[in-house]
């Protein structure tokens, strides 16, 4: 029985040291400033503000549509 406790007494220290190693590396993240130094962001990001305002101006219209033709019916 002792034997078992010693042992896993030793399992445990060596988890407990290993998990600390690895907090203590990885404490302030990854860095990936340079693989993204050469990447251009704004343009992106005028494509999809652009294809999003493309999209709220065919569902105001469909729903201005439908508005419309609500007035006629009644």
């Amino acid at each position: 029985m002792f034997k078992q406790m010693k042992k896993y007494a030793a399992v445990a220290a060596v988890s407990v040291t290993a998990l600390a190693v690895s907090g203590q590396s990885n404490a302030a993240g990854w860095d990936y400033s340079t693989l993204t130094d050469g990447i251009d962001f704004a343009s992106i990001g005028t494509g999809v503000l652009a294809v999003a305002a493309l999209l709220a101006a065919v569902y105001a219209g469909m729903k201005g549509a439908k508005v419309v033709l609500g007035f006629l019916r009644s």
